[in-house]
């Protein structure tokens, strides 16, 4: 039975926190930018990747040390934040959550004027593999980053994130729907899923410096580049070009009679980004006396178009974070105590898993079917679409024991495909043990998704127990 006073309870605070994160994070470019803020605030010191590390060397942060909290971003959509711990020796372990900043959505085409029927419409690619067709009928608008150019001269990165609805991809009513139309809610991604902007206005739409240096680009329409130049701050001829995504402007939302479930855009997979944030923030202000590991939380952009990039989960930065951090303190890369670092690491690949819809029941293998509100979901496929063995998933198992909080099992059915994550593909580049775990979710690559409330808190809890007491556990292990 529902508690008496259950339609007035409210959400944990962490909802509250998730909240603000996802509202402040419609694309990577944000979401690595407010967590940039958050470390700061927390005390971590930002590094620049290309500068020394080393002691003795000139860098805006000086050399590592231990007790030291640090982050850097690459390409402005991935971010990697790590503490070192008082008690670290050269040649220790790193302790790594990693999830990603992406999720599948619309992104500006390179030309992306246009015009139909008397409607000003923006070009889009579908980016990842969405549900495209719950795209439609919702209130989108536009987030990324732009190149402007300086009024002094140069050329510098800014990030544009407008909060005001500026479009729309209407459904085609139903009475102009062929029988078989309606049965096959099949969306052409190409014809079909196309937003409006505007209506079209000739005299509007004029602009005399359409050619030349100095001009308006001409690859979009001028109506876009003065809303994009509105939030960059800078003139419409300033902008030399962009990384623009679509976004649905509605906030996230706890909901149910006790606020046990949570819908928001995104989750997959910005839910552990803030978890794995939240954790390490936390484990850096009360733990790091003890500490004989590095403990690190990557967020890597591009795994749902396949990681391959120079700022994907495919790309060198998990090998190069154990290599740079452990040369600061005398270890080169090609060392003896490189590879025993390599091989006393542990990763917790952390992406949203999948939950059995009630009524879709039948899509789940019968004794693996995760449910909302009860722990995070260790994944298992022994084809390697997920990297989790024996061993792995006992470390998790064992620290969700030790944390006192729930944990579940998925495997995929032999008769339905699995999808992949970061796991296997950073196994397979730097030999570090892995497992893949996550909340488990509804309507994954919706533009909507939903999860568990309690789930929230869980995962923060299994977070900061595997900072904790990793090291000691794996000590303990003899195999």
């Amino acid at each position: 039975d529902l508690p008496s006073d259950a339609m007035s309870m409210a959400p944990s605070p962490a909802i509250g926190r998730l909240t603000s994160f996802l509202t402040a994070s419609p694309t990577p470019y944000q979401m690595c930018a407010r967590a940039a803020v958050q470390l700061t605030e927390a005390g971590f010191t930002e590094l620049k990747e290309d500068d020394e590390w080393m002691p003795g060397k000139q860098s805006a942060a000086g050399s590592l040390r231990k007790g030291g909290k640090y982050f850097y971003t690459r390409a402005a959509s991935t971010i990697v934040a790590f503490t070192i711990g008082n008690m670290f020796s050269p040649g220790n372990g790193f302790k790594v959550v990693g999830c990603h900043t992406d999720s599948p959505v619309l992104k500006v085409k390179p030309v992306s004027k246009k015009n139909a029927s008397g409607y000003m419409q923006v070009g889009v690619e579908t980016y990842g593999g969405g549900l495209w067709h719950t795209w439609f009928d919702r209130e989108l608008s536009i987030a990324g980053c732009v190149i402007v150019e300086k009024e002094g001269g140069g050329f510098e990165r800014r990030l544009v994130h407008s909060k005001k609805a500026l479009l729309r991809i209407p459904n085609l009513c139903i009475h102009l729907m062929t029988a078989d139309e309606r049965a096959k809610h099949e969306v052409n991604k190409e014809t079909q899923l196309v937003p409006i902007l505007a209506m079209v206005d000739a005299e509007l739409n004029k602009t005399k410096e359409e050619t030349g240096a100095g001009g308006l680009d001409v690859r979009h329409a001028p109506e876009l580049l003065s809303l994009i130049a509105q939030e960059a701050g800078c003139k419409p001829e300033a902008i030399r070009d962009m990384d623009m995504t679509l976004y649905d402007v509605q906030e996230g939302q706890a909901w149910g009679p006790s606020s046990e479930f949570f819908s928001s855009a995104r989750l997959d997979n910005q839910v552990h980004c803030f978890t794995a944030l939240e954790a390490l923030r936390e484990h850096a202000a009360t733990s790091l006396g003890e500490d004989m590991d590095v403990s690190v939380a990557v967020c890597f952009d591009h795994e749902e178009v396949g990681s391959d990039s120079s700022h994907g989960a495919g790309s060198p930065i998990m090998a190069e974070v154990v290599e740079r951090v452990n040369a600061c303190f005398g270890v080169a890369g090609d060392s003896e105590a490189y590879k025993i670092s390599l091989r006393k690491s542990f990763v917790v690949s952390a992406d949203v898993a999948h939950a059995v819809h009630p009524n879709y029941a039948a899509k789940h293998e019968a004794n693996h079917g995760p449910l909302l509100n009860k722990g995070t979901v260790i994944k298992t496929n022994n084809n390697q679409r997920y990297a989790t063995s024996v061993t792995t998933g006992f470390v998790i198992r064992e620290l969700s024991r030790k944390a006192g909080i729930g944990v579940q099992e998925f495997m995929v059915r032999n008769d339905c495909p699995c999808g992949s994550t970061i796991g296997p593909m950073i196994s397979a580049h730097t030999g570090m043990r892995v497992v893949d775990v996550g909340i488990p979710s509804l309507s994954m690559h919706s533009v909507r998704e939903t999860i568990g409330s309690k789930d929230v808190d869980d995962s923060i809890a299994l977070f900061k127990a595997f900072y904790l007491h990793f090291r000691a556990l794996d000590d303990s292990c003899k195999f």
